[in-house]
């Protein structure tokens, strides 16, 4: 599988957090992250899914500023 196969809405959150985001809140099956040291980094939208669509992941990735090499490493 490549860099972001099989990632669940629950892990894709957990490594966002690492970067610096913040659960604002959760409505439903879908959490609403924030970061907290920069304005200039996109509020996104994790759905909690047990697998995330590739696409949808790479489009988090792009919003939170970052590669998906990255992300991968966090």
């Amino acid at each position: 599988m490549g860099l972001l196969g099989g990632i669940s809405g629950r892990e894709a959150v957990r490594r966002f957090r690492r970067l610096g985001y913040r659960i604002r809140h959760q409505k439903g099956s879908h959490v609403r992250l924030w970061h907290t040291e920069t304005f200039h980094r996109k509020p996104l939208t994790v759905p909690m899914h047990s697998e995330l669509k590739k696409g949808l992941l790479r489009q988090l990735i792009q919003d939170a500023g970052i590669s998906v090499q990255e992300f991968h490493d966090l």
